[in-house]
């Protein structure tokens, strides 16, 4: 991210402390980051203990502050309670931004249910799961909150070859603003950002693996290009900082028109493909998972 670019002033954050899950790599870092120049105090959490360590030392030797890395599976109900009795005997949360996804591009034929569970337990229980511990503290103890889930605009109308994603994913889009109406009246706030292509290596392992949906791919969105990792960054600090009380209940897409021109989804670039052309990208998925693993047990 360019944090030249972030729109926002200084010390805009400066009252928060905001939870990314996923924070350790992709979208998730690059919202952290952000967070922290404008002064919040940030907790990221995922899988990989190491690489989140690696990351809060980074940023804070970047932009200084307070940011903290929690290893925490959020499939597992436990231990986000164990991480959140940690967070919170250094202050409550007042932001949680569900960022940690599974993902990978195949045919729903091919699917075991294995593979769709993998998915469906990350996005759609673990986002619950995280979204409702948090939420119980703030109201038992009448803080206010603000709830960011990272999406996708399949939420509106479902995507070929990514299945349990857009199943779980349109979920967590019901969830937003089912919250929203219900836990207004506890000062809690609930949105949802709907991102196009912002290219990162973990996204373009398992949905492109053979190239399909880099960022040559200047005919997939009429602004001939994909998004840039500060327009991502200040629409979620836009959402998460004071001045926007009043957005709630909302889903906003920041994908250049792309969901109006073709559907924002992988029917178009992956329908004719073959056997042969689906057994490379299982492989390819494969090995990235398994480099993926290796690091979480390294």
């Amino acid at each position: 991210m360019d944090a030249s670019k972030i729109m926002f002033r200084d010390g805009l954050l400066a009252d928060e402390t905001i939870l990314v899950t996923g924070g350790g790599t992709g979208l998730g870092r690059e919202m952290a980051e952000g967070f922290l120049k404008l002064g919040a105090t940030v907790h990221i959490c995922g899988r990989r203990e190491g690489k989140l360590q690696e990351t809060a030392e980074e940023l804070k030797a970047l932009h200084g502050g307070t940011i903290t890395g929690h290893g925490c599976d959020i499939r597992d109900p436990e231990a986000i309670d164990a991480m959140l009795d940690t967070i919170w005997q250094k202050g409550a949360l007042t932001g949680l931004v569900n960022n940690a996804a599974g993902n990978f591009i195949s045919r729903t034929e091919d699917l075991s249910i294995n593979g769709f569970n993998a998915i469906a337990d990350i996005v759609f229980r673990g986002t619950f799961y995280m979204t409702h511990n948090v939420g119980k503290r703030l109201i038992a103890e009448k803080r206010r909150g603000n709830f960011l889930s990272i999406l996708t605009t399949w939420v509106w109308n479902g995507s070929a070859f990514t299945v349990p994603s857009a199943m779980s994913k349109a979920g967590i889009n019901a969830m937003t603003q089912s919250l929203a109406t219900e836990w207004a009246r506890y000062g809690l706030r609930f949105n949802a950002i709907a991102p196009g292509l912002f290219p990162t290596k973990g996204m373009s392992a398992r949905l492109a693996p053979q190239g399909r949906g880099d960022n040559s791919q200047s005919n997939s969105n009429p602004m001939g290009r994909h998004g840039e990792m500060h327009e991502l960054v200040n629409l979620a600090a836009f959402l998460m900082g004071p001045g926007a009380e009043y957005v709630n209940g909302q889903t906003i897409a920041i994908d250049g028109a792309g969901y109006q021109a073709n559907a924002g989804n992988f029917w178009q670039a992956l329908s004719p493909l073959g056997d042969e052309q689906w057994q490379q990208m299982r492989d390819l998925i494969k090995a990235s998972n398994q480099q993926d693993k290796s690091e979480r047990t390294a």
